[in-house]
């Protein structure tokens, strides 16, 4: 069991509802204060974007911020250098795409994150069936990889993705790319018990959540935690300092510890 997986675990079995929220590296001057901003406010971990120039999964908000910080300069080697030194008191992911992960070589960049003190990676563009050698390197530093449940994903390949998922199952909320939505979909409600009835894993739910309401919603019906980016980035593109994070993290803690 790698060492995030351990750490979410322990707050999941004393009865604490996750919150892990999503910045984008790059964004802007100092963004590293937004990664602190939200542990100040009560992230249990903080996922981390590397900017790539074809994210699949990625929707306007999200796109928006990767061009601001590609437009900036921003790169892995960078990102991942900026990082070091940043004690957010949390666990640390990185979520980016494999293209970035194999031109810099796997082993380097694995002993990398864990060296900046990276615990955990979202690669969505890596299915299961490719992931060996990624996790081959990953497996000396434990670094764990996070895999992605959707709404369609079901029978002996649930079973599977869920298996091989380390640190938590993360589950999506709704089929599509990542954005607001003004009103949560059934399927962010359904997907968390249809992971737990496979697996006694932490299951955190992301995309399409986008409100401290319905973050409370998601973990009401039997989620572990919640993921939530595109809301945070909007409020750093508008212009929002590292206080309005901590606020809004804020926000998210207060809904799903009162859930």
């Amino acid at each position: 069991m790698t060492r995030l997986e351990t750490r979410l675990r322990a707050l999941r079995d004393d009865g604490r509802k996750l919150v892990i929220p999503y910045v984008m590296a790059g964004i802007g001057e100092g963004w590293t204060d937004y990664v602190l901003a939200a542990a100040a406010g009560g992230a249990d971990a903080i996922e981390i974007g590397v900017p790539f120039s074809d994210p699949s999964m990625d929707g306007i908000v999200i796109q928006r911020a990767g061009e601001v910080a590609l437009a900036r300069g921003a790169a892995l080697g960078g990102v991942l250098g900026e990082l070091k030194g940043v004690s957010p008191g949390i666990p640390m992911l990185v979520m980016t795409y494999y293209n970035l992960f194999y031109r810099a070589g796997l082993d380097r960049i694995a002993g990398t994150l864990a060296e900046v003190g990276v615990g955990g990676v979202i690669l969505p563009d890596l299915p299961i069936e490719e992931v060996g050698p990624w996790a081959a390197a990953a497996a000396g530093p434990g670094i764990a990889t996070v895999q992605l449940v959707s709404p369609v994903t079901e029978g002996e390949r649930l079973v599977r993705v869920a298996a091989a998922s380390e640190g938590f199952v993360y589950g999506v909320g709704l089929m599509g790319i990542t954005g607001e939505r003004l009103k949560l979909a059934d399927t962010a409600v359904d997907i968390a018990r249809r992971i737990k009835a496979v697996s006694d894993k932490v299951v955190c739910v992301g995309v399409g959540v986008s409100s401290p309401e319905q973050a409370a919603q998601v973990v009401s019906a039997g989620a572990d935690g919640v993921v939530v980016g595109s809301a945070l980035v909007r409020r750093i593109l508008d212009g929002g300092n590292p206080l309005a994070v901590e606020g809004f993290v804020a926000e998210l803690r207060s809904a799903v510890d009162t859930a």
